[in-house]
Protein backbone atom coordinates (compact mmCIF):
# COMPACT_ATOMS: atom_id res chain seq x y z
CA UNK A 1 0.00 0.00 0.00
CA UNK A 2 1.22 3.50 -0.71
CA UNK A 3 -0.66 6.14 1.43
CA UNK A 4 0.70 9.31 -0.34
CA UNK A 5 -2.97 10.11 -3.09
CA UNK A 6 -0.79 12.60 -4.97
CA UNK A 7 2.61 10.72 -5.32
CA UNK A 8 3.17 12.06 -8.61
CA UNK A 9 3.84 15.41 -10.51
CA UNK A 10 1.02 16.65 -12.92
CA UNK A 11 2.09 19.51 -15.21
CA UNK A 12 0.43 22.86 -14.36
CA UNK A 13 -1.42 22.78 -17.98
CA UNK A 14 -3.36 19.54 -17.29
CA UNK A 15 -3.74 19.81 -13.75
CA UNK A 16 -7.55 20.75 -13.81
CA UNK A 17 -8.09 17.47 -16.02
CA UNK A 18 -6.42 15.04 -13.50
CA UNK A 19 -7.78 14.91 -9.96
CA UNK A 20 -5.55 12.43 -8.47
CA UNK A 21 -2.02 11.11 -9.81
CA UNK A 22 -0.74 8.10 -8.06
CA UNK A 23 3.36 7.27 -9.08
CA UNK A 24 4.64 3.64 -9.24
CA UNK A 25 5.42 1.60 -6.94
CA UNK A 26 9.15 1.74 -5.28
CA UNK A 27 10.83 0.46 -2.19
CA UNK A 28 11.15 4.25 -0.66
CA UNK A 29 7.26 4.84 -1.15
CA UNK A 30 6.41 1.51 0.30
CA UNK A 31 3.38 2.41 3.68
CA UNK A 32 5.21 1.38 7.16
CA UNK A 33 2.85 2.83 9.28
CA UNK A 34 -0.31 0.62 10.74
CA UNK A 35 -3.91 0.85 10.93
CA UNK A 36 -6.56 0.38 11.99
CA UNK A 37 -9.56 -1.51 10.31
CA UNK A 38 -10.68 0.15 6.98
CA UNK A 39 -7.49 2.12 7.06
CA UNK A 40 -8.01 4.81 9.59
CA UNK A 41 -5.90 5.77 12.74
CA UNK A 42 -8.90 5.06 14.88
CA UNK A 43 -12.20 3.10 15.15
CA UNK A 44 -14.90 2.62 17.49
CA UNK A 45 -15.91 -0.77 16.05
CA UNK A 46 -15.07 -4.43 17.27
CA UNK A 47 -13.09 -6.53 14.60
CA UNK A 48 -11.49 -10.04 15.23
CA UNK A 49 -7.64 -10.08 15.89
CA UNK A 50 -7.52 -11.47 12.27
CA UNK A 51 -8.86 -8.68 10.56
CA UNK A 52 -7.03 -6.29 12.80
CA UNK A 53 -3.57 -8.13 12.34
CA UNK A 54 -4.45 -7.78 8.47
CA UNK A 55 -3.92 -3.54 9.03
CA UNK A 56 -0.87 -4.09 11.11
CA UNK A 57 2.28 -2.70 9.33
CA UNK A 58 4.81 -5.87 9.68
CA UNK A 59 8.60 -6.23 9.05
CA UNK A 60 10.00 -8.90 6.63
CA UNK A 61 11.79 -10.64 9.18
CA UNK A 62 8.60 -11.17 11.52
CA UNK A 63 6.57 -12.54 9.07
CA UNK A 64 9.63 -14.59 7.50
CA UNK A 65 9.12 -13.39 4.13
CA UNK A 66 11.89 -12.10 1.44
CA UNK A 67 11.96 -9.36 -1.17
CA UNK A 68 10.25 -10.89 -4.20
CA UNK A 69 10.44 -9.79 -7.53
CA UNK A 70 7.96 -9.27 -10.19
CA UNK A 71 7.30 -8.40 -13.76
CA UNK A 72 6.94 -4.13 -13.25
CA UNK A 73 8.60 -4.43 -9.54
CA UNK A 74 10.42 -5.30 -7.00
CA UNK A 75 8.87 -5.76 -3.50
CA UNK A 76 10.18 -5.91 0.18
CA UNK A 77 9.09 -8.99 2.12
CA UNK A 78 7.63 -6.19 4.57
CA UNK A 79 3.79 -5.17 4.41
CA UNK A 80 0.28 -6.15 5.46
CA UNK A 81 -0.74 -10.21 5.44
CA UNK A 82 -3.81 -11.75 5.99
CA UNK A 83 -3.37 -15.72 7.28
CA UNK A 84 -5.82 -17.99 5.43
CA UNK A 85 -6.60 -20.53 8.88
CA UNK A 86 -9.28 -21.63 10.48
CA UNK A 87 -12.68 -23.17 9.31
CA UNK A 88 -13.75 -22.44 6.22
CA UNK A 89 -16.90 -20.12 7.44
CA UNK A 90 -14.37 -18.01 9.24
CA UNK A 91 -12.18 -17.86 6.31
CA UNK A 92 -15.24 -16.84 4.40
CA UNK A 93 -16.63 -14.09 6.91
CA UNK A 94 -13.44 -12.49 7.43
CA UNK A 95 -12.36 -12.29 3.40
CA UNK A 96 -15.89 -10.77 3.12
CA UNK A 97 -15.13 -8.09 5.89
CA UNK A 98 -11.39 -7.59 4.50
CA UNK A 99 -14.03 -6.95 1.00
CA UNK A 100 -16.28 -4.74 2.92
CA UNK A 101 -13.29 -2.52 4.96
CA UNK A 102 -11.71 -2.09 1.28
CA UNK A 103 -8.11 -3.74 2.22
CA UNK A 104 -7.36 -4.18 -0.86
CA UNK A 105 -7.92 -1.20 -2.60
CA UNK A 106 -6.56 1.71 -5.32
CA UNK A 107 -3.38 2.24 -3.20
CA UNK A 108 -2.56 -1.37 -3.31
CA UNK A 109 0.16 -2.33 -5.72
CA UNK A 110 0.45 -6.46 -4.89
CA UNK A 111 -1.19 -8.79 -3.74
CA UNK A 112 1.29 -11.80 -2.93
CA UNK A 113 0.06 -15.68 -1.89
CA UNK A 114 1.97 -18.27 -0.89
CA UNK A 115 1.23 -21.86 -0.28
CA UNK A 116 3.11 -24.91 0.79
CA UNK A 117 1.33 -28.15 0.00
CA UNK A 118 2.52 -31.90 0.57
CA UNK A 119 1.12 -34.70 -1.38
CA UNK A 120 2.01 -37.93 0.62
CA UNK A 121 1.27 -40.19 -1.76
CA UNK A 122 4.64 -38.90 -3.59
CA UNK A 123 6.29 -37.76 -0.51
CA UNK A 124 6.17 -34.29 -2.69
CA UNK A 125 6.49 -30.65 -0.90
CA UNK A 126 4.98 -28.13 -3.96
CA UNK A 127 5.77 -24.22 -3.27
CA UNK A 128 3.09 -22.14 -4.95
CA UNK A 129 3.28 -17.98 -5.16
CA UNK A 130 0.99 -16.51 -7.04
CA UNK A 131 1.64 -12.17 -7.64
CA UNK A 132 -1.01 -10.31 -8.99
CA UNK A 133 0.62 -6.58 -9.74
CA UNK A 134 -1.51 -3.54 -10.17
CA UNK A 135 0.11 -0.95 -11.86
CA UNK A 136 -0.47 2.92 -11.29
CA UNK A 137 -1.92 2.84 -14.72
CA UNK A 138 -4.94 0.48 -13.63
CA UNK A 139 -3.61 -2.44 -15.36
CA UNK A 140 -3.30 -5.89 -13.81
CA UNK A 141 -0.79 -8.72 -14.30
CA UNK A 142 -1.34 -11.99 -12.58
CA UNK A 143 1.52 -14.99 -12.37
CA UNK A 144 2.28 -17.67 -10.83
CA UNK A 145 5.08 -19.69 -9.76
CA UNK A 146 5.07 -23.19 -8.56
CA UNK A 147 8.37 -24.88 -7.31
CA UNK A 148 8.16 -28.67 -6.59
CA UNK A 149 10.66 -30.72 -4.06
CA UNK A 150 10.44 -34.15 -4.07
CA UNK A 151 12.12 -35.69 -0.87
CA UNK A 152 11.92 -39.23 -2.22
CA UNK A 153 15.84 -41.04 -1.56
CA UNK A 154 16.53 -37.61 0.94
CA UNK A 155 17.45 -38.88 4.63
CA UNK A 156 16.84 -35.88 7.14
CA UNK A 157 18.50 -36.12 10.69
Amino acid sequence: MNNNLDSCQVPKSVEQLISICEADYNLLSEEQQSFEPGWINQTTQTYSSSIRQAFMYQSSDTLDTYVYAGDYATYSGDGYMYEFRGSLSDLRSNLSQLHQLEWIDQQTRAVIIQISLYNPNVQMFTSVTFLVEFLSTGSIFPTSHFEPLNLQGQSFI
